[in-house]
């Protein structure tokens, strides 16, 4: 019976996990039609949200590889490291949305079930080839995106010296209400299907089902909550990413927007999981070095850089000492 509640309690709390993480992650779809007032930031959101739960019900790709590839077998691990995990990757995310600091709730997620499953089972319950490859996409999706955005500027630049700054601006604002749909949709493709992995692993550890399959229900709950998230909009979060990395106009919005979106959905279709954070700042940052390298805040941009270094070794931190923490009190 205790396994049935603690196993409930997880379920909750992934979704929870969920919710803050669109609560948390809605800047990476609007902030850049917003600053370039692409569109009225309430119906931005309500697209947002819309476009999220449909991508979080495409696959399940990126779900089997949080939920098979961070520890060796789901029978060495328990509902109560799992839950440890969920609670300090929900604490950083918090503590990052507070001080506005766009971080990455894919890292935080891992950093706490490394923490959580090192500082419980031992290092060597973890899957060193699995987390390799998911710290690799991680590492690699953000310097693609600044390549990729310093590359698809420089062509749009080109395409667009023979026109009017005024026509540019018209076709821009135009073209990036549909980069801003796939970017949102995107982000529900890759980003609510990390804690539909937690819930199907914790599931599997506890013999509630027999295979990592995530089950229908489960992706209905996650991707539901991820929009509910991204509906309620993380204004601080939104105000650095669309205006203190680089100053933009529709033109580096809808590059920007179009690059995410690409990165991102490459990444989903590899079963990768990737932060739709790093992704979409590397983005802005590689759109605006194309325009001239001087006018990205690299300060800004180097903020964010030491809060993506922190995040997994301060969630893993809060994941170990979280589990302690349950442990004690479920005695």
């Amino acid at each position: 019976m205790l396994d049935t509640y603690v196993i409930v309690v997880v379920i909750l709390l992934a979704l929870c996990f969920d919710f803050i993480n669109g609560f948390h992650d809605t800047a990476n779809a609007i902030a850049t039609c917003v600053s370039t007032r692409a569109i009225e930031p309430g119906k931005a959101i309500i697209g947002t949200a819309v476009l999220n739960f449909i991508g979080a019900m495409i696959s399940t790709g990126v779900a089997k590889t949080i939920g098979g590839d961070i520890v060796v077998s789901a029978h060495l691990i328990n509902e109560i490291i799992i839950l440890a995990a969920l609670c300090g990757a929900i604490i950083w995310n918090l503590v990052t949305w507070w001080f506005g600091m766009p971080s990455s709730s894919s890292h935080a997620l891992i950093g706490g079930m490394i923490g959580a499953v090192g500082f419980s089972v031992g290092v060597q319950a973890l899957n060193d080839w699995g987390i390799a490859k998911i710290f690799l996409s991680l590492i690699l999706s953000p310097v693609a995106a600044i390549l990729m955005g310093y590359i698809i500027m420089t062509i749009l630049f080109h395409i667009c010296r023979h026109f009017r700054p005024q026509q540019i601006n018209v076709a821009a604002n135009k073209l990036q209400l549909v980069s801003a749909a796939l970017m949102a949709f995107s982000h529900g493709s890759n980003d609510a299907q990390k804690s539909m992995g937690i819930i199907t692993l914790a599931l599997l550890s506890g013999g509630f089902i027999e295979t990592l399959e995530v089950p229908l229900v489960i992706k209905i709950l996650c991707a539901a909550a991820m929009a509910l998230g991204t509906s309620f909009g993380g204004w601080k979060i939104i105000r650095t990413v669309g205006g203190k990395i680089f100053k933009m106009t529709p033109i580096h919005g809808f590059a920007a927007d179009l690059n995410s979106a690409v990165v991102i959905m490459g990444a989903t279709l590899f079963h990768l999981p990737v932060s739709t954070t790093h992704v979409v700042s590397g983005s802005i940052m590689g759109v605006g070095a194309a325009e001239r390298v001087k006018a990205v805040h690299w300060n800004v941009a180097r903020q964010m850089v030491v809060a993506w270094v922190m995040t997994i070794p301060c969630t893993a931190v809060m994941g170990g000492a979280a589990y302690y923490i349950i442990a004690a009190v479920a005695k």
